[in-house]
């Protein structure tokens, strides 16, 4: 059988990097990135390169789950996806094998995220909340931020703006998966929140239907 060539290996590494620039919701920043040791290996500059990338979009603590979720999967079968509140893990299989594990956010106290055996029921790639969110001003400006639309009084001149809910999986109405800040404890309205890469590799694996087993 033939090795692949660390050219082709450098080319699909930077084909991967420039995707995910280009779909990242922070990519109006950008970097300049210089490798002077000519003699590194084309493979390990190519990996170099997405790492530093992805520390300046993400943060460096997220540059595990942009590789790790984007390794071609050899595995088959249906997805299904597990979510451990008391771990606050979430975990993503195809068959029986686990294809992938992530550290999550559930429900704060008051907010609990539902237990039990759910479907996936929607899917919306650039979801927003129709309930938490901001009142901005015609400029976008934030007049008013993080407010309950059934409890905040919307100032006069504003409209509402909900929050950004990426690669959004819905289980249950008005629960769902989707990227969002992660403080390592529950601290969400009801919804999982997992990494931006995270989000996005469990929104492309579910369908429609996809089982979705939330445990305590």
């Amino acid at each position: 059988m033939s090795r692949e060539k660390p050219e082709s290996r450098r080319k699909i590494l930077q084909s991967v990097l420039i995707r995910e620039i280009r779909g990242h919701p922070h990519r109006r920043f950008r970097f300049t990135f210089h490798l002077r040791n000519q003699a590194m290996n084309p493979f390990h500059k190519a990996a170099l390169t997405l790492a530093a990338a992805s520390c300046c979009f993400t943060g460096c603590e997220t540059v595990s789950d942009l590789v790790t979720t984007n390794r071609p999967q050899s595995q088959s079968g249906k997805a299904s996806i597990l979510i451990r509140l008391h771990e606050q893990r979430a975990y993503l299989y195809r068959g029986s094998d686990q294809i992938s594990v992530a550290s999550i956010s559930t429900g704060r106290e008051g907010y609990g995220t539902p237990t039990g055996n759910f479907h996936v029921i929607r899917k919306d790639p650039d979801h927003r909340s129709g309930i938490y969110g901001d009142y901005v001003d015609a400029n976008g400006r934030v007049v008013k931020a993080n407010v309950d639309v059934r409890k905040s009084r919307q100032p006069r001149g504003t409209h509402y703006v909900g929050a950004s809910m990426p690669y959004y999986v819905e289980f249950r109405p008005g629960f769902g998966l989707h990227a969002g800040a992660r403080p390592g404890y529950p601290a969400s309205h009801g919804c999982v929140r997992l990494s931006y890469w995270k989000a996005r590799q469990f929104y492309q694996a579910s369908r429609i239907g996809t089982r979705v087993t939330i445990r305590r």
